[in-house]
């Protein structure tokens, strides 16, 4: 309904998924593939960005390149009599049709829980993005991709974000208005959101390392899983000053994409929260680490977001990333009846919390 944004995989047969129901791939292989034009080309746009704006900085990110997602049926049949099925890809017909993603037959691990979708993923960086899905030679990228790799994505950097759908105590979904100095949908509402870290990852493994020098065997895959997981969370507590106590349990509903910068996938997620819309805006007022990111916190009700559509006045408000979890959140309703019973929101997560 919206050509800004699409959705690549959602996970409403589960009402979202878990961490234990997540896993990684890791592999250079999953990396966007170069080219010496294309190479001298992003290194011109980085120097010319970084004169204008000298406190840019080239962060490593994760790449995502394709996944596997078990189908209703498969976990189905696991539950009652513990056989095995091929996983596929329930959402084909949501996903980019060019977009390379694999569908063979592989075990999930444990039979009553084990992970049932797994993310491909490469490591690609700020730099990169700048200069492939942020540039206005985006869609000739694509052309080159198909032509030299038979894949519209394989030269495009493709960083994986994450975003969290935010619902207070009293039932009311939290939106930020961004501030016009931020690169990207400047005075447009958002949700709280950002990228999972590999120098986090790096970091928890007592490597110290510069973030140009972090390679993919550096990598450990739960602590990936783990990252993706809790960066939404501390996302949230960054830029809402909320505390990492009040959050619950993070549930992945799906990845979109943001076609305003040629198909960037973000992983959007449902995060409950303990504290009142009330108790949610005084924090905010108080400011936290990221609080130049916003001017203002909105609050919509659940069902005023269950009725989001392109007539709504609000919709036109909010920045693709924005949008993606909307649909997101309307698909796969994690915060329904099933998911509260299966126990995924009554969680709070366990993390320190950082300065507020």
């Amino acid at each position: 309904m919206d050509s800004e944004v699409s959705v690549l995989l959602h996970c409403a047969a589960w009402k979202g998924l878990r961490e234990s129901q997540v896993q990684v791939e890791l592999s250079e292989r999953f990396n966007r593939q170069a080219d010496p034009v294309l190479e001298c080309q992003i290194e011109k746009v980085w120097t010319e960005r970084v004169s204008s704006e000298p406190w840019l900085f080239n962060g490593s990110k994760f790449r995502l390149h394709s996944f596997f997602l078990a189908s209703p049926t498969d976990e189905q049949d696991r539950e009652l009599n513990g056989s095995k099925r091929p996983k596929e890809d329930l959402c084909a017909r949501d996903s980019l049709p060019d977009r390379p993603v694999n569908q063979h037959t592989e075990d999930s691990g444990d039979e009553e829980s084990g992970p049932l979708l797994t993310l491909k993923l490469g490591l690609t960086c700020y730099k990169d993005y700048l200069g492939t899905n942020w540039s206005c030679r985006a869609a000739e990228l694509c052309q080159l991709g198909e032509a030299k790799f038979g894949d519209r994505l394989a030269l495009l950097a493709q960083p994986l974000g994450v975003g969290g759908i935010l619902c207070t105590d009293d039932d009311r979904v939290v939106l930020i208005r961004r501030s016009m100095r931020v690169a990207e949908a400047g005075g447009l509402l958002d949700i709280p959101g950002g990228h999972p870290e590999p120098k986090v990852v790096c970091e928890h493994l007592g490597q110290e390392v510069h973030e140009e020098q972090i390679s993919m065997d550096m990598m450990q895959q739960q602590l990936v899983v783990s990252e993706l997981f809790s960066s939404v969370c501390a996302e949230i507590r960054d830029e809402v000053n909320i505390p990492l106590s009040s959050l619950r349990e993070p549930i992945l509903m799906g990845v979109a994409l943001n076609h305003i910068s040629a198909g960037r996938p973000s992983a959007e997620f449902y995060v409950g929260c303990s504290l009142t819309s009330d108790q949610v805006r005084e924090l905010y007022r108080k400011g936290g680490a990221e609080a130049n990111e916003s001017t203002d916190i909105v609050f919509l009700s659940r069902e005023e977001v269950l009725q989001l559509d392109g007539c709504s006045p609000v919709w036109s408000e909010l920045c693709p990333s924005a949008k993606g979890a909307m649909l997101l959140y309307q698909t796969v309703k994690p915060d329904g009846e099933h998911s509260q019973n299966q126990g995924h929101n009554n969680h709070p997560i366990a993390a320190e919390d950082g300065p507020t």
